[in-house]
């Protein structure tokens, strides 16, 4: 175990002599040298007592630590520092400096999902020791970290992977055959949420769940032959092409990205449906005065994380807008926060920098509450699922797949700077660390995922009488 400390300070050990090149100061002083081993030390003096389950190695050039206590069968990482920015990372940054360290090689870690787990279930401690450190001391020294780290090679190829996520190719990659990017639903046809972990994966295995989520979603919606169904949010066209194929409906369905619409027309003229969805380069608040009262149903996967806290009330005015006024269903999936864990303002993380800048994750209340803020109560709310538990293995079968299927020259046909292999090797670490940041989020209960329901006021969904 490193050096302990009382649990109600912080201190903060004096840098190591090696931050000193010789007694004189003024003459020799490294700052550069003298900010990393302060960070370091800063972060390994609390880590003693922010750590209580699980166990945590840390080895650098000056040694190996351990925290927490180790017992068999327990959660026991092992972080290996290659680079000691690594360390004015973590201290100016958390979490998002951890990620950073992890895309570009500076920190190697025997398991990347068992990392995350020590940090979500030993988060108590880390707030209030390690995170309030970092609040504290990072306001004062951010300054020095363009001096530090902005200019280098390393900070230059995580701000060019930031951008590298528009390519269709990288998608079909890791998704299943519908191009669903979203969470699929598990059954025991494929052993359940933990099937891949118990009997191990099979193919087809994501195709069926993606597809069953689908179904779930248009019964949901009540659609029936002959329905027009608007869509915020096209992806690829997997929804809108099994609402036109399978269910008989008529589809309008919006997108913001030329990659997504052009692929999307693809598969829907190779699926013989062009004559029955329409794909609309279009914002959503932009939708035409001819939409209003035109639809039977309104659907939306994973799409809300985008609209932010400011825009929920227009959203689902346009919503109401546009469904007609009776016997007409709106279903919204959304990752969201826990209520205890939503704010309107959410701080720059790992998600919002490298995958999905300027996104926000709503709360299932907030979502209810603009929809009937929205609707002017001209909805009910019908169901309310969280589906939380089903996309932890979702995360696992994308990973899975990426580490089949991506190859450096796939991706760069579209980004030919990715030829160089520290940025490939970079471009996918971030593809890998999203995958088990965000299972561990879902898997412990950090962030949700929810299906919210809405009919309009006095239709009721089923002949009860």
């Amino acid at each position: 175990m490193s050096s302990t400390q009382s649990p109600s300070c912080v201190q903060f050990i004096s840098p190591s002599k090696e931050a000193f090149q010789s007694t004189s100061l003024f003459s020799s002083f490294n700052p550069k040298a003298w900010v990393v081993s302060f960070a370091r030390s800063s972060i390994l003096s609390v880590l003693d007592s922010a750590i209580t389950v699980g166990h945590l190695t840390i080895s650098d050039s000056e040694g190996t630590h351990y925290y927490g206590k180790y017992q068999k069968g327990c959660n026991d990482v092992h972080l290996n520092v290659v680079n000691d920015h690594f360390w004015f990372r973590i201290l100016l940054s958390g979490d998002l400096g951890f990620s950073e360290a992890y895309m570009i090689g500076d920190v190697e870690v025997s398991s990347l999902k068992g990392a995350m787990d020590i940090w979500l279930q030993n988060q108590a401690g880390m707030e209030n020791t390690l995170s309030s450190t970092v609040a504290r001391i990072s306001s004062a020294i951010s300054s020095t970290y363009n001096c530090f780290l902005g200019q280098t090679r390393s900070q230059a190829r995580l701000n060019a992977i930031a951008s590298y996520d528009q390519s269709n190719e990288l998608f079909k990659a890791f998704l299943s055959k519908e191009m669903m990017y979203s969470c699929a639903l598990w059954s025991e046809a494929e052993g359940g949420v933990r099937g891949d972990l118990e009997m191990g994966p099979s193919p087809g295995d994501l195709e069926a769940a993606q597809l069953r989520k689908i179904h779930h979603v248009l019964r949901s919606a009540r659609v029936k032959p002959g329905h027009r169904i608007l869509e915020f949010g096209s992806g690829w066209g997997g929804l809108a092409i099994e609402a036109a194929r399978s269910f008989g409906c008529e589809v309008d369905t919006l997108t913001l990205s030329i990659e997504q619409k052009k692929l999307a027309e693809e598969r829907i003229k190779e699926a013989g449906l062009e004559g029955r969805i329409r794909v609309h380069l279009l914002d959503y608040r932009e939708i035409p005065a001819e939409f209003e009262k035109a639809f039977d149903a309104f659907v939306s996967v994973e799409m809300l994380e985008h609209v932010g806290a400011k825009y929920y009330d227009l959203y689902f005015k346009l919503v109401d807008f546009a469904l007609k006024s009776k016997n007409a269903t709106a279903v919204v999936t959304a990752s969201t926060f826990p209520e205890s864990r939503y704010s309107t303002y959410q701080a720059e993380d790992f998600m919002r920098k490298y995958m999905w800048p300027n996104s926000c994750l709503p709360s299932a209340s907030v979502l209810i509450t603009a929809a009937q803020t929205g609707s002017q109560g001209r909805f009910t709310l019908e169901g309310v699922e969280n589906h939380a538990a089903h996309y932890p293995r979702t995360l696992r079968e994308w990973g899975r797949r990426l580490e089949a299927n991506l190859t450096k020259d796939l991706v760069a046909k579209d980004y030919p700077a990715l030829r160089e292999q520290s940025d490939y090797d970079a471009f996918k670490r971030k593809w890998q660390y999203l995958f088990d940041y965000a299972g561990a989020g879902f898997a412990q209960g950090y962030i949700t995922c929810h299906m919210l329901t809405f009919i309009r006021e006095n239709d009721t969904p089923v002949r009860c009488d």
